[in-house]
């Protein structure tokens, strides 16, 4: 393969991952989806909240193995949240952020594959896995993909759907390779795709068919949004519904709500909503439950804002649920 090469969009979807589908916009930029047109559709009339980060860069990445030196991008943002970053990440070590807060609206990224690791440059012959997250909470088309080597797209594990709210997304420690998700996965390398959408809840209504997409494992990190309901019967309904479209014997995993500061006299009710969440899901034997108040520790100094952790806290949240993972065998 020749070096010094710019990549097609459709070059560059074969190196791109977390995303369902691609479209190209009027002035080339590669757009990514995790949700089908037909849940973007009902996320837009559901709620706007919603819909504004249903087509974030969440958990979107580009990953190879290549004896690259130099790689870069043109970007364009048609939305921001908050404001994280772009990445890289070489050989398991993160060499480089550029923050969205420092960059313009649309622009080009520049990656150093050698910045930082003090001239040893992956192995004998050069080649080092490359990761570049995409920002987490804002939404960002890519073209004119540039690599002065030769490269591979990385290997993956098995597929893996993630389901959950603004703590999913990746929100909270204003990091794209921070979130807890991107911890997780560093260790895990799944073929994710994240649907984690900030303010999100148990809503069956947004479970829908992904024609073509197969994953073999799912995973759900819900309920903080409405641990103060009456009734348990969004809850109720929406694992019947889940494995309905994805088989009701596809490994689950379920991450019960994490503890949250920022409103300590309610955290009596949270428990019990996290109680009430495990009796329901003790009905299904493709389940394996994870205790969230034991994933990040209680305290101020681990959260953001006492709900959505900070960087310390999703490096200890990704790491304990990786242990968690690996003690149930997931």
């Amino acid at each position: 393969m020749e070096k010094n090469m710019k990549l097609s969009n459709n070059e560059l979807q074969k190196i791109y991952f977390g995303a369902y589908n691609f479209s190209e916009t009027q002035d080339g930029y590669l757009q990514s989806f995790q949700n089908t047109t037909d849940q973007i559709a009902y996320f837009k009339d559901a709620f706007e909240f919603w819909y504004e980060r249903c087509t974030a860069s969440t958990s979107k990445t580009i990953e190879i193995k290549t004896d690259a030196k130099k790689i870069s991008l043109d970007y364009k943002f048609s939305w921001k949240g908050s404001e994280d970053s772009f990445e890289l990440c070489v050989d398991g070590l993160i060499t480089q952020i550029f923050y969205v807060k420092d960059l313009k609206e649309e622009g080009t990224v520049s990656f150093d594959l050698t910045a930082g690791l003090d001239g040893i440059y992956g192995s004998k012959d050069g080649k080092k896995d490359v990761v570049i997250y995409l920002p987490a909470d804002a939404t960002v088309g890519i073209k004119n993909f540039q690599i002065d080597g030769e490269y591979v797209p990385a290997k993956k594990n098995e597929k893996v759907l993630w389901l959950g709210d603004s703590i999913t997304q990746g929100y909270g420690p204003l990091r794209s390779s921070q979130t807890y998700v991107s911890v997780a996965n560093r260790l895990l390398n799944y073929d994710i795709i994240n649907q984690g959408i900030g303010g999100y809840i148990y809503d069956k209504k947004s479970l829908m068919p992904m024609p073509g997409y197969k994953p073999s494992k799912l995973i759900v990190a819900l309920g903080t949004n409405q641990y103060g309901t009456e009734t348990m019967k969004d809850i109720e309904e929406y694992y019947p519904r889940l494995f309905e479209i994805y088989g009701k014997d596809i490994p689950t995993l379920v991450i019960t709500p994490l503890w949250r500061g920022d409103n300590l006299e309610g955290v009596p009710t949270l428990v019990k909503f996290a109680d009430k969440l495990k009796e329901i899901l003790a009905k299904y034997p493709n389940i394996k439950v994870v205790d969230g108040f034991k994933m990040v520790p209680h305290l101020p100094e681990y959260f953001l804002d006492n709900l959505h952790p900070n960087q310390l806290g999703t490096e200890v949240y990704g790491r304990n649920l990786v242990e968690k993972i690996r003690e149930l065998g997931f």
